[in-house]
């Protein structure tokens, strides 16, 4: 079987190997409210088909929606197989905390020295496009994910943040970024706007949420609808040489092995137990979220209109969306925190989305309450407060952007992978991207970033400079 060899890869966390998605993960505010969607366990004790032209192993969004474009391409559906290792959308893309953000300017100096100025500007430019792809698939489908097109405050809730801000504001206003979309706020103003008693100073964009299980059940639906089969409970165990003279590849699952042409790999922080040469390249960061039931003073007329980062420092900060439907309050939390214990923080990288942690919880409320303090808050009645916490794990990869194309090591294979927590402001554009390659397409088809483009050159580059992560 062809392998890759690149340079020794970087240092994988101690005792941490690449894993599959373990079997008895919790579930999520997202999951806990689709438990009705019909495809959810489907295919789960049927044998494999033996044969499939194209193969997509992982049902997220990305999966879902490569899918979605090849069969909108023209590739018929019943060429397709989708597999997943545990039932549908059950990793990241049903546990994430509900935002669909483009990066408007933070980034930029960061990802301009990995990637260079051009590079830099491309990103945080494709990251606006992604919100409007959402948009405009969401509005042309009719797809009932409950999309909310609204704006969305970088909070700088310390001096040092909102020094930090305003020199990535005007350093990607001097490399010839555009920041007429981006209003800033200060002192007062950002207090009132923001409703932080303690914020420094604001920035304000477009931006979006939505329900994210719905979003990819809707497409597994559409292609499942068009003939495509998924397979749940069902992982790709290995990737090998076929032993079928007219196909490439031998998917082998518990339930069947699957000869096929093409194969896809979205599944994200998991991508390296199937492509063992990306150990070190796409590793795992466990991150957690909670659901609130407002009290009065976040309900109605007084929800919150718009979403929310809220930084105390760069790696320090906490995220709200508030769904327009019910009033639930997703609050999200950072992956470091200076005042968490070393034995929670320690447990940050991760397969494990089974359990919460108990201290980071707490620290999500009393921070919550710090950070929108009031006089005369009033006491919460039963079934208002915590409503259920949740862990997801998010594929990182060292150069802070997604492995996207074909893998050239191992023709046939393709990878779509390694968001670093930012999946829905990047596989709008990226699955789709995919999908023009897969069908011949050139990279310029794509329209993406070229620092996006997998190579073996890339992951060379990115031992030889050492990097360490992502910017998020």
């Amino acid at each position: 079987m062809p392998s890759a060899q690149p340079a020794t890869p970087p240092a994988t966390p101690p005792g941490l190997e690449p894993s599959l998605p373990l079997p008895s993960p919790c579930l999520s505010y997202w999951h806990r409210t689709t438990r009705g969607f019909p495809h959810l366990n489907a295919n789960e004790n049927n044998p494999t088909p033996e044969t499939a032209d194209y193969i997509i192993i992982g049902s997220g969004i990305s999966g879902a929606l490569i899918a979605f474009s090849l069969i909108s391409s023209g590739v018929p559906g019943n060429e397709i197989v989708i597999l997943e290792a545990r039932e549908a959308v059950s990793g990241a893309s049903g546990r994430n905390a509900g935002h669909v953000r483009p990066d408007a300017f933070r980034g930029y100096a960061a990802y301009a020295a990995v990637h260079g100025p051009e590079q830099a500007k491309k990103i945080i430019v494709e990251e606006r496009k992604v919100l409007h792809a959402v948009d405009e698939f969401v509005r042309k489908y009719n797809v009932p994910c409950d999309f909310d097109l609204t704006t969305t405050f970088d909070v700088c809730l310390t001096p040092e943040f909102a020094a930090y801000e305003a020199k990535s504001f005007e350093a990607y206003k001097a490399a010839g970024g555009d920041v007429s979309h981006v209003q800033f706020h200060d002192g007062d103003e950002a207090k009132r706007r923001t409703r932080v008693p303690e914020a420094v100073a604001a920035y304000e964009w477009p931006a979006g949420s939505s329900h994210p299980a719905k979003l990819a059940q809707w497409l597994l639906g559409s292609v499942i609808d068009k003939g495509a089969q998924l397979w749940t409970h069902c992982p790709a165990i290995a990737v090998m040489e076929s032993e079928h003279s007219e196909y490439r590849w031998d998917v082998r699952t518990p339930r069947g092995t699957i000869a096929t042409q093409k194969v896809v790999h979205s599944t994200n922080a998991y991508a390296a137990a199937l492509l063992p040469h990306l150990n070190g390249y796409i590793t795992p960061n466990r991150a957690q979220a909670h659901s609130l039931v407002p009290t009065s003073a976040f309900s109605a007329k007084n929800a919150f209109a718009s979403t929310m980062s809220l930084r105390y420092s760069l790696h320090h900060f906490y995220s709200i969306i508030q769904r327009k439907g019910d009033g639930t309050i997703v609050l999200g939390v950072s992956r470091s925190n200076p005042e968490l214990s070393a034995e929670t923080l320690a447990i940050r990288e991760s397969f494990d989305d089974g359990a919460f942690n108990q201290e980071i919880v707490d620290d999500a409320l009393k921070r919550f309450n710090i950070m929108f303090s009031r006089d005369g808050a009033e006491s919460e009645r039963h079934g208002e407060g915590l409503d259920h916490a949740w862990t997801g794990i998010i594929g990182m990869t060292p150069d802070s952007v997604p492995y996207v194309g074909a893998i050239e090591e191992l023709p046939g294979q393709y990878i779509c992978a390694g968001f670093n927590g930012h999946g829905m402001a990047r596989i709008f554009t990226c699955a789709p991207g995919l999908a023009k390659l897969m069908l011949g397409g050139s990279w310029e088809d794509t329209g993406l970033p070229e620092c996006f483009q997998y190579g073996k050159n890339r992951l060379v580059k990115a031992v030889r400079k050492g990097q360490k992560g992502s910017v998020w």
